[in-house]
């Protein structure tokens, strides 16, 4: 959980808004390797005139509707801290317009030199050894007790298959009955 008191970086799908719903009337828009398309957001339950952050988006495919998204979410000055969380919907405006939503997966704050701070992996301990698998556990049960006794019949030999039965044979038995 991230509170937005200075930029982030997310990552997320963007849905544009076709025209009809009141998106851009040019539709998705088209990046290439030297633009990134910029704008204006809010989070929800804030509006686009008491919440608005800056938003540019980059790493999205070119006219999609819907589409994987990289970004960078800046707090206007002087807005409260807003929550952003993965799950979180961030409505992108164009002035008050929305024309698009994006649905957070991650967030990492940025440093003040506008790279990713991103903290470090917690160190995981490695799994114990699994227990002897011919120790019966503290609790038996009857499961347990039959899968760690033998039995007379464990030392006899598998009996050999027969051959397929012939499908004639089984048709006459069949009707027979």
């Amino acid at each position: 959980m991230v509170m937005m008191t200075g930029s982030l970086a997310v990552r997320g799908t963007v849905v544009w808004l076709t025209p009809q719903q009141g998106g851009r009337v040019s539709g998705p828009p088209e990046p290439d390797y030297d633009y990134d398309y910029t704008g204006t957001a809010f989070l929800p339950p804030r509006t686009a005139e008491d919440g608005q952050a800056g938003v540019c988006l980059r790493r999205f495919a070119p006219g999609a509707w819907r589409t994987p998204v990289e970004g960078i979410l800046v707090p206007g000055q002087g807005n409260r801290a807003q929550q952003v969380i993965p799950g979180c919907l961030v409505v992108i405006t164009e002035g008050v317009r929305p024309v698009a939503f994006l649905t957070v997966e991650e967030v990492h704050a940025m440093a003040d030199d506008g790279t990713p701070a991103i903290p470090p992996r917690p160190v995981v301990e490695p799994a114990p050894p699994p227990a002897d698998p011919i120790e019966a556990p503290y609790r038996h049960s009857t499961a347990t007790a039959r899968f760690t006794s033998t039995h007379s019949s464990d030392s006899v030999p598998a009996e050999p298959l027969t051959a397929e039965p012939d499908p004639d044979e089984l048709l006459k038995a069949a009707t027979s009955l």
